[in-house]
């Protein structure tokens, strides 16, 4: 199937007692068995609910993957994958990534005695200088947040092999709408489901996919163990929202394409960052592994003072000033004060994250009304 048939029908079927096109919210949290251990394939709503397997089942279809895992949180899905790791372990991560995912790599897992390395990943050159006999997972996001930096999924995967090491690929600004790191080699997809994927900003959840069966029950174990397992209700909205990604996506790329293109020409910002600009650092490596460029910008004013970007922010009327991203509603943040606050700051301008940077979430409002909002803002 195409994806955007995928979209709508893969992974779900309807509802064999009532026929329900819709997939049922089964909000239960147990199961009669007809003897002990004798039961119709669920037990217990932490390891199992038949709304989380059609949703588990659509995720993996999306992502041509044979196995699909949701979660209580993005947050809960990246704990997951470093629950894999033993003390000694060495983890690759690019440096300029989701600050929440650098606190938990930082904060929870090195204390354990898992040491983590943070390089640019622009080549692959940085990565193999930290690759060692102890590395067991390279982690990328691409497009990164919140410089829209590109990295080569294929060229890491390469290198991930030949270290004998998993590659986890962060997918949540992309959506398989987008990319498909699977098919480039990848071994786990990460998702929000927050985001883009349930795409209204109503829910809270994560995801992994993955075609390997000893991660799925590796994965599946810790899923079930230690218990950050979403509910129904979540699992059924999320459903509902990949029933229009497609659409969604297409007109992210479109309005995020206006927005960019209005914005490099405004002689009050300095810089715009947009995998989509041909100048943009690797754009030929997104033009070759993404199907469009995403709604995602970041933009510093002329002059780079953070008092400047949050008169900026403040002036929004469309762009609401909030955290998340990947709703309907076009969103702004400050990355410094919000999203990467966690990071240090000689980190962040290190990795070229000013302390005047804003970041946009592009919706699919009408693009002229978004401009119009931008105009008036900057001024």
């Amino acid at each position: 199937m195409k994806f955007a048939t995928k979209a709508i029908h893969a992974g779900v079927h309807p509802d064999p007692t009532t026929g329900a096109i819709m997939t049922p919210i089964y909000q239960t949290s147990t199961y009669a068995q007809r003897s002990p251990g004798d039961n119709k394939g669920y037990e217990y709503s932490r390891t199992h609910n038949p709304t989380r397997t059609q949703l588990q089942d659509a995720l993996a279809a999306l992502d041509n993957g044979r196995h699909g895992l949701a979660f209580a949180s993005g947050m809960a899905a990246i704990d997951c994958v470093l629950r894999l790791l033993k003390p000694g372990d060495e983890v690759i991560s690019t440096d300029d990534l989701y600050g929440g995912s650098y606190r938990i790599m930082t904060k929870v897992y090195a204390p354990l005695g898992i040491n983590f390395h943070f390089v640019p990943m622009g080549d692959m050159a940085a990565v193999r200088a930290k690759i060692s006999p102890r590395t067991k997972l390279i982690w990328v996001e691409t497009p990164t947040n919140p410089l829209l930096n590109v990295i080569d999924i294929a060229a890491a995967a390469g290198v991930a092999k030949e270290a004998g090491a998993l590659l986890a690929v962060d997918n949540t600004f992309s959506t398989p709408y987008l990319q498909t790191p699977l098919a480039l080699g990848a071994d786990i997809v990460v998702y929000s489901l927050t985001k883009y994927m349930g795409g209204h900003s109503d829910v809270v959840m994560g995801a992994l996919v993955f075609n390997d069966d000893q991660l799925l029950k590796d994965l599946s174990f810790y899923q079930n163990s230690c218990g950050g397992t979403p509910g129904p209700q979540d699992c059924f909205l999320v459903l509902r929202g990949l029933k229009t990604l497609h659409l969604r996506m297409q007109r992210h790329c479109e309005n995020g394409r206006a927005v960019a293109e209005y914005l490099r020409q405004h002689p009050k910002v300095e810089k715009v960052y947009w995998p989509g600009f041909e100048n943009h650092p690797n754009h030929a490596v997104a033009a070759r592994q993404m199907n469009d460029f995403g709604g995602m910008i970041s933009f510093v004013l002329m002059g780079d003072k953070q008092e400047d970007a949050i008169a900026v922010l403040e002036k929004f009327q469309l762009f609401t000033l909030a955290e998340s991203l990947g709703g309907v509603e076009s969103l702004s943040g400050h990355p410094a004060t919000m999203t990467h606050a966690s990071i240090p700051a000689e980190q962040r301008r290190a990795s070229g994250l000013s302390d005047s940077l804003i970041r946009l979430s592009v919706g699919i409002e009408d693009a002229e009304d978004l401009i119009e909002d931008l105009a008036q803002a900057i001024g």
